[in-house]
């Protein structure tokens, strides 16, 4: 594909969605366990602090229990690494504010390092992927306590309450392994059984690409998981079967272990506490097995470390399309904290805070996230008002508050991020308490013009800061594809291809692919860059889901016509 082919069309400004933008999904299925757990690891530091007469210093511990928030999908060896992380980058971001609060009162200089905290803590959440609820709560954080009064003698203090807190968080966690130890990857099989059977029943292109990344996603979580247990390989096996429904053609029907009623089935077993589901062999399962407990062993060696190191490095590298979000994080944090402190908005760092939370990966996106945002808040400073009698009856009372709107929010974000933000709002308003009240009125207004501030100057600065890489991240992943395809092309045609080399080139390309569609659907949201080749897309997409179902049948995992197992 050459440049040019690329240039010829015309850059296209997409329309921005408005309805559907509000509308309620369905709850997602481990909301509970999200919620559950920042509740438990803020109920207890909160609790405490009440019972010693020192809730003023809720807002330190509060940094270190929202921690509890991430990792819920990873396996348990994985999440205690990456909540670890999420621990360590929340006390930097927490002690960088903490030590510029207390070294200057200027709110210009209080402003920009707010916006440079933001825009270094979205890159690194978008870089390593770390999942929901992504840099918002870092941004909540770190954009709060710059306008905390602080002295540097303090600072070592909160900051301990802090690690307290995220110690306390992490245990939390990571808890649950004692007694459900592969609970993550139950439920990333299962949700790879539900989504082949989809596809399985109503093929097309959406379905297909749901079901290769409920796919991928499941080996990752296997990888991840650890050793090997009877549990996990078991569920190998049933990651199997729901590869073989991915890799079979529509036109062929379905094969034994691909009907959808069966893996819907299998789906549900998984899911729930007993044994897990021992499904037929499927042919090439002891390959499979044998495939990734080398990838495995393999992800153990220091090399498959660096190759870590390596990835994050090329997406914060020169062409990243993380860069430019990174600098509409920056733009519009900062000048959205001016236009407040222009206004005489008291708190400007809701201001910053709202415009961290617009920027997803594009401009459609992040317009229907800024509708979302306006109308949570609005709703939000609603209940506030309606909420704010009931809080100040007493300590007690403002403590379960926080913790029920704590909940609530977890509870409601998965079903749309607006229904989310009427219950963050207060519970936001309401930590405020803690230091000592504040005019109601006083409060809902500033709240209220921060978010109108927020998400008009955030979206205005997305306009005029452009994204011109993300078409540049198709090509690359066009490229990839193509690669990918072709050495998974010659292992089919090679004799001497042992199921390793069979494995690592499949597994290679199903990953290459469902990149190169998220790759596309990043692309086709965003303004001002070459239009999308997406007749190249289509065709990269087909091709390589014919050399998967070939390799799949060299493999031995499905049996199709020889006129259909050409690639």
């Amino acid at each position: 594909m050459s440049d040019t082919a690329v240039r010829s069309r015309k850059p296209s400004v997409h329309k921005l969605p408005v309805t559907g933008v509000l509308r309620l999904n369905s709850p997602a299925e481990i909301w509970y366990k999200p919620a559950l757990s920042v509740v438990v690891a803020s109920a207890v530091p909160n609790l405490l602090l009440y019972s010693l007469g020192r809730l003023d210093l809720v807002m330190y511990t509060m940094a270190g229990s929202l921690c509890a928030l991430y990792g819920h999908n990873l396996p348990y060896a994985r999440r205690a690494h990456t909540v670890l992380r999420v621990i360590v980058g929340m006390a930097a971001g927490l002690a960088a504010a903490l030590v510029t609060a207390s070294l200057t009162d200027s709110t210009a200089v209080l402003i920009a390092v707010g916006a440079l905290l933001a825009a270094v803590q979205k890159t690194f959440c978008d870089a390593t992927r770390i999942g929901p609820p992504g840099n918002v709560i870092f941004a909540f954080v770190t954009s709060a306590a710059l306008f905390a009064p602080q002295e540097l003698g303090q600072v070592p203090g909160h900051m301990a309450l802090m690690l307290a807190a995220g110690a306390f968080s992490w245990l939390v966690t990571a808890g649950p392994a004692l007694w459900r130890r592969e609970g993550p990857e139950r439920l990333a099989t299962a949700r790879a059984l539900d989504a082949a059977a989809a596809y399985a029943a109503a093929p097309d292109a959406r379905s297909r690409h749901t079901a290769a990344a409920a796919v991928q996603g499941a080996w990752q979580s296997l990888l991840a998981s650890g050793r090997p247990t009877p549990v996990r390989q078991e569920l190998e096996r049933l990651v199997v079967h729901a590869e073989r429904a991915l890799a079979t053609p529509a036109a062929d029907g379905h094969v034994p272990g691909t009907d959808p009623d069966e893996l819907r089935r299998w789906a549900a077993e998984t899911r729930a506490r007993g044994p897990v589901p021992s499904p037929p062999p499927a042919p090439g399962t002891l390959e499979q097995l044998f495939g990734i407990d080398a990838e495995r062993a393999g992800q153990r060696m220091r090399r498959g470390r660096r190759e870590a190191r390596r990835r994050l490095l090329r997406a914060l590298g020169p062409g990243s399309p993380v860069l430019p979000v990174a600098v509409r994080t920056l733009v519009g944090c900062a000048l959205a904290g001016y236009v407040s402190s222009a206004l005489g908005v008291g708190h400007p760092y809701w201001a910053i805070v709202t415009a961290a939370s617009v920027y997803q990966p594009n401009l459609a996106l992040s317009w229907s996230r800024g509708l979302q945002r306006t109308v949570g808040n609005l709703l939000g400073v609603l209940v506030f008002a309606a909420v704010i009698p009931l809080a100040r009856t007493g300590p007690l009372a403002l403590v379960l508050c926080v913790l029920f709107f704590n909940f609530a929010a977890e509870a409601l974000i998965t079903r749309n991020y607006w229904l989310g933000s009427v219950a963050v709002t207060p519970m936001a308003l309401l930590i405020l308490e803690f230091g000592g009240f504040q005019p109601a009125g006083r409060l809902i207004t500033d709240r209220a013009l921060d978010t109108l501030v927020g998400v008009a100057v955030g979206f205005l600065a997305a306009i005029a800061v452009t994204n011109r890489r993300a078409s540049g991240r198709v090509e690359r992943a066009l490229a990839a594809a193509g690669d990918a395809r072709d050495r998974a092309e010659r292992a089919v045609a090679d004799p001497a291809a042992g199921p390793p080399a069979l494995e690592t080139a499949r597994r290679r390309l199903t990953a290459a692919l469902v990149e190169l569609r998220d790759a596309g659907d990043v692309a086709s949201g965003e303004w001002w860059q070459r239009a999308l080749p997406e007749e190249e897309l289509l065709a990269a997409e087909q091709a390589g889901h014919r050399t998967l179902a070939a390799t799949a049948q060299r493999q031995g995992l499905i049996t199709l016509p020889p006129a259909n197992g050409a690639v």
